[in-house]
């Protein structure tokens, strides 16, 4: 490839794909060779321009002893944001996780930041453009280039943040397999991995090249049990002295609970409410706490805190050339991968009980004096049908990834056209634990279910007739579908006294389609709730961009790009044919320009300037209204006895409805960027770069979090209603969570990379330290005009956190045949979730039932882990590895959260290893 691909910029290199990038990165390296990071396991690429691009290699992801592509993804500090696949233990339903483990730079979210592979759009796990990256073979990987940038003015939407292009092995020859065992010390959690990699033909001299690569791994569940940090959902924990506990525990007892109504005083009460085991036996059953008269019920026993998953991967490539200026290149993938979660049993909230059904005068009367039970007027229940099992959902992922295309040289002009198609389909299925809703009235109001027993001691014939209502099968099916078609192209122009002019372009058009299909089931609406709508989303969009790149004087280099993007309406096919169109057009023009200049060998000084455009995914848009499980804690009624709604509210502290919906009337994203930074390395063994960043956006989306609706239901007024109790036949109170553009958000930040290596005779050292430090994360709050909210170092009214510091130091040192690394990541402390005095959440130990009266602001404590590795090559062919992550065995800090990333109680599973310390053994052997 002719040398004129290395003046254009590392962005639009990324965007033409793996050979154009590699061909120009080795004209260049003589060039460069001074300011070329070596010894490192996450290094600057080897052309350091206008913009920072991270490079991690091959040899980097094996010396840093990850197993997934979402683990290589966590440890890099400029990430933050991302979702996990603990995330989706309980928060399926209402976080649309079901499993995703995506990408996120700055903390702004997964559809910020754009995912390619091979410098092509996947396959999106949603309506936007977030990518599931669990479908990416690590294995297949032959470098990972991370631009931590904005660069809508190249990408398009979805760019704002950056760019992570995944770039595969290519021109690869032989036969090359590995396997992989890790086990933790503790119980739980062992995973297993093993992949083939096979190639034959030579681009160069034999004019083609075939690989293929097929990987498989799978994933142990790990128990909450299994961790004393995750064992119980009572947490207890020290205060300015006082013991106190956070209660994370269910009013949904086992056994249940009686609540009875009366229509006259009886013993000064027309109500009463108890636990009739605890008050027979003077004790509530095992996993149950007293609470007044009642028992709370700590669902944690049933809970997994890592789900278990299995994922098969292959991925196939090929190149040929047509003639010397031609290739003709295809690449495909397809994997499965499919999660299961198990959550605690379903519950039963408020079961409403006819008087006169064998139920009541079977199992409640003998419970009641005469005079109670004369006076019955009512008889409800909250229990959990543990004996059907807990809940468990498999979430079946299946994706395919295809891509054509020629590239070449025409003359003085390189070009690269391509056509891509990606398709996605997530099965959610019920496994266990979901009772049909009618059948499941009709056995507990004959009285054949003895709720007030523990479940050992219901009779086998009681066992099997819930096990025999349960659902097991398919429940929706959510599907993605992209076709593309972009080319681009790139020449000399003109030259100036300082070098040559070139200029690119390029354009994309992309169909893209979202579609939800419930199964016969979910339409007959046989488990609690409504059925969920099925719809048909679809949109076109298309963009044009031009770049040009100048040398102006000697070592300084201007690179300017401005681009058009046209996002089509959304279309829902599932309306009616008047209606189809669910908003209009939007469309944008934004621009970048960034500069570099070296004032000698020493030194780079970079900076850029531009804007950015997003449009709102398509269910953002156009989702219908759907029920979406309900709210990852408990709160008491926070409207106020007045409220009109207020009535329809639980009188003990509980879990509430919540629904989502689209907004027809969102506005699209817009933002402004700046960088300015520099490279100094003086030395091929030492370089330092430090990089400032901002990112302001203006018509941010955002959905009102469960936390704020109940923390402030006057400002949020507008998003409580209710929802109807099939099984109470009563209204309760349902919370909406919609989107909207909330106005502004402003963001900035620090990448820093410090490098070096020494030869000491006999033992080479690499080291690496690399951190990413942020400044300013706020957030304009919804329904205001002038209130910013931050999550910057503490747990936020949005649940989560943005770390102000995220370290890593790799270190590896080589000698002979062996290799060793030792990889310490580090994130820095916050403040935890804050409570209010005499906050329901936090009780006296000596006294369950009693409130703590004063506010709780804690800290959670840094987390530091270090990973070991240690490597020996046997031979030309074969090499082994033993590894141990979480050398320290370091546990996961307290935490009090009471939401976000999934129903894990005392700790947050996004930030954390859960495992602990774990042992892994690896080999690979090439033919």
């Amino acid at each position: 490839m002719d040398k004129k691909l290395s003046l254009i910029t590392i962005s639009l290199l990324t965007a033409l794909g793996t050979a154009t990038a590699d061909e120009s990165a080795v004209d260049d390296r003589v060039a460069v060779e001074r300011i070329q990071i070596t010894g490192s396991s996450i290094k600057r690429t080897d052309i350091e321009g206008a913009l920072p691009l991270a490079t991690i290699s091959a040899e980097d992801i094996a010396n840093s002893g990850v197993t997934s592509v979402s683990e290589l993804i966590q440890k890099i500090p400029a990430m933050q944001g991302y979702q996990v696949g603990a995330q989706s233990v309980g928060g399926g339903d209402s976080s649309g996780n079901n499993g995703k483990q995506t990408v996120s730079l700055r903390d702004l979210g997964g559809s910020y930041t754009l995912v390619l592979l091979n410098g092509r759009r996947m396959a999106s796990a949603d309506s936007g453009g977030t990518v599931d990256i669990s479908s990416i073979p690590l294995a297949a990987i032959k470098r990972v280039d991370v631009l931590m940038d904005g660069a809508s003015a190249l990408y398009g939407s979805d760019a704002i943040a950056g760019v992570v292009n995944f770039i595969m092995k290519d021109d690869f020859q032989g036969l090359t397999v590995s396997a992989r065992a890790d086990k933790p010390q503790e119980t739980g959690g062992e995973s297993s991995e093993f992949s083939i990699t096979g190639g034959f033909g030579n681009l160069n001299s034999d004019g083609f090249n075939v690989l293929m690569t097929y990987s498989h791994s799978e994933n142990e569940n790990l128990r909450s049990l299994d961790r004393e940090f995750g064992k119980t959902g009572i947490v207890p924990f020290n205060y300015n002295g006082e013991d106190l506990f956070l209660l994370r525990a269910s009013s949904n007892a086992i056994p249940a609970n009686l609540y009875l109504t009366f229509d006259q005083e009886i013993d000064g009460s027309t109500s009463k409410a108890y636990n009739p085991y605890a008050e027979i036996n003077g004790e509530c059953a095992q996993y149950n706490y007293a609470s007044g008269s009642t028992c709370i019920y700590d669902y944690t026993e049933n809970l997994e805190i890592s789900p278990e998953s299995e994922s098969d991967n292959l991925y196939l490539q090929g190149s040929v050339y047509l003639n010397d200026n031609t290739e003709l290149y295809a690449s495909g993938s397809y994997s499965t991968y499919s999660i299961t979660t198990r959550i605690a049993a379903n519950t039963l909230n408020n079961y409403k009980f006819e008087l006169d059904s064998p139920f009541v005068t079977n199992l409640v009367q003998p419970l009641l004096t005469d005079a109670q039970y004369d006076a019955l007027a009512d008889v409800k229940i909250r229990w959990r049908t543990r004996p059907a099992g807990s809940r468990s959902n498999e979430y079946d992922t299946d994706t395919f990834n295809f891509t054509t295309g020629l590239r070449g040289d025409y003359g003085d002009v390189s070009y690269d056209f391509a056509l891509t198609q990606a398709n996605s389909t997530r099965d959610r299925n019920m496994v266990s634990g979901y009772l049909i809703t009618d059948q499941l009235s009709a056995l507990l109001d004959s009285g054949a279910i003895d709720v007030f027993a523990r479940p050992e001691q219901l009779s086998e014939s009681m066992n099997e007739a819930l096990r025999a209502i349960t659902y097991s099968g398919n429940w929706d099916t959510l599907k993605t579908k992209t076709s593309a078609i972009e080319g681009s192209a790139s020449a000399p122009a003109f030259e100036l006294p300082a070098g040559l002019v070139y200029v690119g372009g390029g354009f994309d058009y992309r169909e893209n389609e979202f579609i939800s299909v419930t199964s016969q089931a979910n339409k007959d609406s046989i488990l609690t709730g409504s059925p969920d709508a099925e719809y048909d989303l679809s949109r076109e969009t298309y963009g044009v961009y031009l770049e040009a790149v100048a040398p102006i004087i000697d070592g300084l280099e201007v690179t300017t790009a401005v681009r058009y993007d046209n996002i089509g309406a959304v279309n829902d096919g599932k309306r009616a044919a008047n209606a189809q169109q669910v908003n209009d057009d939007a469309s944008d023009t934004t621009y970048k320009i960034s500069l570099s200049y070296r004032p000698n060998d020493d030194l780079l000084l970079r900076g850029s300037i531009g804007t950015g455009f997003k449009s709102a995914s398509m269910i953002d848009i156009a989702g219908p209204k759907v029920d979406a499980g309900v709210t990852s804690q408990n709160y008491d009624c926070p409207l106020a006895a007045s409220h009109p709604l207020a009535q329809y509210c639980f009188p003990q502290l509980s879990q509430y409805a919540i629904a989502t919906s689209g907004n027809d009337e969102l506005q699209p994203e817009t933002s402004k960027q700046r960088s300015a930074g520099f490279v100094y390395a003086p030395s091929n063994e030492f370089s330092v770069s430090v990089d400032w960043w901002q990112i302001n956006l203006t018509n941010q989306v955002k959905k009102v979090t469960q936390q704020q609706i109940f923390a402030d239901p006057v400002t949020y007024n507008s998003l409580y209603g209710t929802l109807l109790n099939e099984l109470s036949g009563e209204l309760e109170i349902q919370v909406l969570q919609a989107p909207v553009n909330i106005g502004k958000s402003n963001n900035q930040g620090i990448d820093w990379v410090v490098s070096l290596g020494h030869d000491f005779s006999m033992v080479y050292l690499r080291s690496t330290l690399r951190g990413a430090y942020i400044l300013e994360s706020e957030t304009l709050r919804v329904g205001t005009i002038d209130i910013y909210d931050t999550s910057l170092g503490k747990f936020g009214t949005d649940s989560k956190v943005t770390f102000p510091h995220i370290i890593q130091w790799t270190n590896n040192f080589s000698h002979g045949d062996f290799a060793h690394s030792i990889n310490l990541n580090y994130r820095s402390g916050y403040e935890d979730q804050t409570y209010s005095a005499n906050a329901s959440q936090i009780r006296y130990q000596s006294d369950i039932d009693q409130r703590f009266e004063q506010a709780i602001e804690r800290n959670v404590s840094s987390y530091l882990t270090v990973d070991y590795l240690t490597q020996w090559d046997v031979n030309d062919s074969a090499s082994v590895g033993f590894g141990i992550k979480n050398l320290l065995d370091r546990q996961p800090p307290l935490s009090l959260r009471s939401s976000g990333g999934g129903y894990q109680v005392g700790y947050d599973p996004r930030y954390v290893d859960q495992l602990g310390r774990t042992y892994y053994l690896k080999g690979t052997y090439s033919f």
